[in-house]
């Protein structure tokens, strides 16, 4: 529908606003304070979608407007796009560091996006749409959480990973499979919870892939769940979802929580299992308390595996020293970079050019070839 494809945009565009404001425009606060504008304009109009979906279907003026709307979303995301590759294009041949060009966004001197007055235009057209909100008379509304919008900000995982995928990692396969295999672990309860701590893109996941489908785990534990929580810890919905990875088969929709947990506690209790819960953002304890003691029935030498960004979740999820997942070595940030970027493989990585640029790109890459944390 066009409001879950508007939502979806907007997410991302102040995602990417957000991104350029902080990491690419150091002191230009002119250029930020545009940003800045834009960003607020659009939260605004985005509190309104869900009001105007519900009128779009009787109205044809909220319809046109809503279309109008995604089109220009569309366009500033583009722009942005264009924006973010012209400026590190421009820095990287320069050997500079970002100066006035990325002024250029909202200006009438952008060469290399949509034509000169694209920066422009996309201004204007924000402004009209959302002075049209008063117009139509639009509510500001919050989103309910069970919409299926929300649960698609942030990627869904899979339990599956290619061994060629995970380059380096040595230690730290070694060190989590002894944390799910090692049967003398000096705790009293019979679940114990690993949880993997670690920014962005550092792995943790594929790391969670890697040892969820080794032989050893799989002749370990008699039960394997994998859940991607993401955005939403709702509880019910976790405890359907593991289920679900159980039985192959998603439960009735229609029961209800009490339902839910007798079937989850059927499906575990009294078995040895493994349950990885991937990219966990909550870090209110009383949500997870709720679904802990639901977990709890396994066999001694049970296993939780919690994936999170945050040291705050690692603490309310586990008693345990969380397992801190530190950036890949200089070697193995090249060769990831390399299998990632090159398409030619050995052509492109042996062209004194490419690697120039790509030796540049690792250095701003800190957190994947550097062990450094904020």
């Amino acid at each position: 529908m066009a409001e879950a494809i508007a939502f979806d945009i907007a997410v991302r565009l102040i995602t990417k606003l957000s991104s350029i404001a902080l990491s690419q425009i150091g002191q230009l606060w002119n250029f930020k304070d545009d940003l800045d504008d834009l960003k607020r304009t659009i939260a605004r109009i985005q509190a309104v979608l869900l009001d105007a979906e519900e009128r779009s279907v009787t109205s044809n003026v909220v319809k046109v407007w809503l279309h109008e709307l995604k089109d220009a979303l569309y366009d500033a995301e583009d722009l942005l796009d264009d924006v973010q590759t012209e400026a590190l294009r421009k820095d990287l041949m320069s050997g500079n560091k970002l100066t006035k060009e990325v002024r250029v966004f909202f200006s009438s001197s952008n060469q290399f996006a949509y034509g000169l007055k694209m920066g422009g235009k996309i201004k204007a057209r924000f402004a009209f749409i959302q002075g049209q909100i008063s117009e139509l008379k639009l509510v500001e509304r919050d989103l309910p959480v069970e919409t299926p919008f929300t649960a698609k900000r942030r990627r869904q995982t899979h339990s599956f990973v290619g061994k060629e995928e995970i380059i380096g990692r040595d230690g730290d396969k070694a060190a989590l499979l002894k944390l799910l295999l090692e049967k003398e672990f000096q705790s009293e309860e019979n679940v114990i919870i690993v949880p993997i701590v670690g920014i962005g893109g550092l792995g943790k996941t594929a790391l969670a892939q890697f040892v969820y489908n080794h032989e050893r785990v799989k002749d370990h534990f008699g039960l394997r769940m994998w859940v991607c929580v993401s955005d939403v810890f709702d509880v019910k919905t976790i405890v359907a979802n593991i289920i679900k990875s159980v039985t192959h088969q998603a439960p009735n929709q229609n029961l209800e929580m009490d339902q839910l947990q007798t079937q989850l506690r059927d499906k575990i209790d009294g078995k040895k299992y493994l349950l990885v819960l991937d990219d966990i953002w909550n870090e209110e304890g009383e949500q997870w308390f709720s679904l802990k003691k639901l977990l709890m029935g396994g066999t001694r030498g049970s296993r939780i595996i919690v994936t999170t960004r945050s040291h705050r979740v690692a603490k309310v999820t586990s008693k345990c020293q969380p397992y801190v997942l530190e950036g890949l070595s200089d070697d193995d940030a090249w060769s990831l970079f390399k299998q990632i970027a090159f398409e030619q493989r050995y052509a492109d990585s042996t062209n004194p050019f490419f690697l120039e640029i790509g030796t540049q790109i690792l250095e701003r890459c800190g957190s994947l070839s550097h062990k450094d944390y904020s």
